[in-house]
């Protein structure tokens, strides 16, 4: 079964992710703040990582590059999850090294098929 850590304060958010990801059969590991999301990623070695961009303490964007700089966890794909949705954000999250880039408001109907599309292009 394939493990995913959902990094995302809001609570309604979460609720919703980790209810579409278990109906379609992951695991699920929840963090709240970006501190708890890098010491998950780590310990825990999710097969995929979705993330929040604004998150209480360190922000999704820091997460992501200590995540990359540990040296364990550099190839894990991460998914940004964000209500930025300015031109040139994509790009710049990809550059930050995120893997793909999903708009919020998130769409029950099609975030699962938004996440494989990019998982998929990644393994």
């Amino acid at each position: 079964m394939k493990r995913v850590l959902v990094v995302e304060d809001n609570k309604n958010n979460m609720r919703l992710i980790i209810k579409l990801l278990e109906n379609d059969g992951y695991e699920t590991i929840k963090a709240e703040t970006g501190e708890e999301g890098v010491r998950l990623a780590l310990e825990e070695k999710p097969d995929l990582i979705l993330m929040d961009i604004n998150l209480p303490g360190i922000d999704g964007l820091e997460a992501t590059r200590r995540i990359r700089a540990s040296g364990k966890d550099r190839d894990v794909p991460i998914i940004a999850i964000t209500s930025y949705a300015m031109t040139g954000d994509r790009e710049k999250y990809m550059e930050e090294g995120f893997t793909g880039y999903i708009e919020k408001p998130i769409d029950p109907f099609t975030i699962i098929k938004e996440i494989k599309k990019i998982w998929e292009k990644y393994i």
